[in-house]
């Protein structure tokens, strides 16, 4: 099953059920464990909780780590991806004058193509073949303009320019793509932490079942913390998550474009 496709708030629901699940059947196993036999101690059992707690905490680190660090890489690439714009469009100035409105008023429909597609809601696949279809399109009609440009005069510094920023603008979709929409945290890590989570719950349960207690009423506590923290990994990790990078930069970039020739 695509990661993908699980809502968000599944996550969070889904999380909680199965830690409660996770405590309970280990509290029936502990008090099982503990009528068959009397030398069964709850001493080792609070070792092996602390033990898997302590790797689930790990590993709750590293893949909050992963889905952090390509947020921050969302947030600088729609920067860079305002500011190559922004510099490809002051540079069509040098552009012959019958390719440079032609030039500007395709920058304008990439903008609002990835505006647009950033404040859609959530990312379907048939939606981001559109995005990336129009978005080729543009980005070659660009180039054989350059291309055009170019030929008149191999040795211009300007046409040089020019080709450099809009090379930019390609880079970054590139960079843009991969990050935000192909990057996502391995199912193996997902499944890894699940795994560890399920362990680690219902050792909880286990050892309170060893023990001779009852069932903990703060076991809902624990489920909802955890839910809470795997509810941000989960939203942090997409671009339609209920954690979002604004798009502002390119906002303002279209306010600018909207003012100028």
């Amino acid at each position: 099953m695509n990661v993908d496709s699980v809502p968000i708030w599944l996550f969070f629901f889904g999380t909680i059920a199965m830690i409660m699940a996770s405590v309970e059947a280990g509290y029936r196993l502990g008090r099982a464990s503990h009528r068959r036999s009397a030398d069964e101690k709850e001493a080792p059992a609070s070792g092996v909780a602390g033990a898997i707690l302590g790797l689930t905490a790990f590993m709750l680190a590293f893949t909050f780590g992963i889905a952090a660090e390509r947020y921050d890489s969302r947030k600088a690439l729609v920067r860079d991806d305002a500011n190559a714009l922004r510099l490809t469009y002051l540079r069509s100035d040098f552009l012959q004058e019958a390719d440079r409105g032609e030039t500007r008023e395709l920058l304008r429909k990439y903008l609002d193509l990835r505006l647009a597609f950033a404040s859609g809601g959530s990312v379907e696949p048939g939606k981001v073949r559109v995005m990336l279809a129009q978005s080729d399109q543009i980005q070659r009609r660009l180039w054989d303009i350059a291309v055009a440009n170019g030929k008149r005069d191999l040795n211009s510094d300007v046409a040089a320019l020019y080709v450099e920023s809009l090379s930019d603008v390609f880079a970054t979709h590139a960079s843009r793509v991969a990050i935000g929409l192909q990057m996502r945290i391995p199912k193996g890590v997902w499944l890894v932490l699940s795994g560890l989570i399920v362990f680690g719950t219902m050792s909880i349960g286990y050892h309170a079942g060893v023990s001779g207690s009852r069932r903990a009423k703060a076991s809902v506590i624990l489920a909802l913390s955890f839910a809470m923290v795997i509810t941000v990994i989960a939203s942090l990790d997409r671009p339609d998550g209920y954690v979002r990078v604004t798009q502002q930069p390119l906002m303002d970039l279209r306010s600018f474009l909207a003012t100028s020739p």
